[in-house]
């Protein structure tokens, strides 16, 4: 289900790599709704990073509602691949626009403008 091992390296967070990489397993379908996830602990050893650099990526895709916790029924996958897609694409895009000037704001005028 996931590629394996993170860039240490890289300036991005290895939280935000982790839930990238969860992101799109979603978006690609390998991870689909109502599917649990396996543990924490076994998706830091198969990435390469600690436990709570994973459960720190999984409550961000909660908070994306891509993600829900249940007490005794673990982690399920929530949304669907397209949402999953979609919440790829928005936060690339918020990336893009923030390292060329654009303000979150700024980006949903924009968004406004041409919707």
């Amino acid at each position: 289900m996931f590629r394996g091992k993170l860039d240490h390296r890289s300036s991005v967070p290895l939280f935000e790599q982790t839930a990238a990489e969860i992101r799109r397993a979603i978006a690609g379908g390998e991870a689909k709704p109502g599917e649990r996830l396996p543990p924490a602990a076994d998706l830091a050893a198969v990435l390469g990073v600690n436990r709570n650099t994973v459960l720190r990526a999984l409550h961000l895709l909660r908070e994306e509602g891509l993600l829900e916790f249940r007490r005794g029924r673990g982690i399920t996958v929530a949304g669907t691949p397209e949402q999953g897609a979609v919440v790829e694409q928005t936060r690339s895009l918020v990336q893009f626009a923030r390292r060329n000037g654009y303000s979150v704001e700024r980006l949903i005028e924009l968004i406004q403008t041409l919707a």
